[in-house]
């Protein structure tokens, strides 16, 4: 079974059961912060999607970061525009843009307001499955630009949660980001954070 069939399935769920698994949403102080910081701290933690459907939980496996206009991966590097406002506005606000015309991507805007930053959530583990790649990852939890500029901290749609896995320093790995070549120097910065241990589960990556 696809992960996109297994990510449906789990919408299904009793939502009933999914409720009384809920904590707080993480908070607007928990985003800002220091991109990096920010970044780190996601992995372990869940992205949570609500729907007509149900709701469905994924545990986030990896991310990269973006930080302000002198980062030349950042799409704030080119100025403030209609599409990158968003970057400038409040953390814990979401970020999703589409790339080669079919794939979103959701990031979680950082630090403090008119500082252009921001956290990619990469890949994400639902049901002991992986789902590797942004645009994968939006696919099954079906996010798309109707979700861009959502507020992800009140806990409506869309949002992050702690569910007190533990991770430590040596449980990450640090990585240069992936298709900013473009962007000179700058795609060399380590700024792509993994768990540890899971490419084993899927080597292929994907969009």
């Amino acid at each position: 079974m696809g992960n996109e069939s297994l990510a449906r399935l789990a919408f299904l769920a009793n939502p009933a059961s999914v409720r009384n698994m809920r904590r707080q949403p993480l908070s607007h102080a928990f985003f800002n912060r220091p991109t990096l910081t920010v970044a780190r701290s996601l992995l372990g933690k869940y992205l949570v999607r609500k729907n007509g459907e149900g709701v469905i939980a994924g545990k986030i496996i990896e991310v990269e970061a973006y930080i302000g206009p002198q980062d030349k991966a950042c799409h704030a590097s080119k100025g403030r525009t209609a599409r990158t406002d968003v970057l400038f506005g409040p953390a814990g606000t979401s970020y999703v843009y589409l790339i080669y015309g079919m794939y979103h991507c959701l990031n979680v805007v950082t630090e403090r307001e008119e500082f252009p930053a921001a956290v990619l959530i990469r890949a994400i583990e639902i049901e002991g499955e992986l789902i590797d790649g942004p645009g994968r990852l939006c696919r099954a939890m079906q996010i798309d630009r109707g979700l861009n500029r959502w507020n992800m901290t009140d806990g409506k749609q869309l949002w992050f949660e702690d569910r007190a896995v533990a991770v430590r320093k040596i449980d990450i790995g640090t990585f240069a980001r992936i298709g900013v070549d473009y962007a000179g120097e700058w795609a060399k910065k380590p700024w792509r954070f993994r768990l540890n241990g899971t490419e084993k589960k899927n080597r292929k990556r994907s969009s």
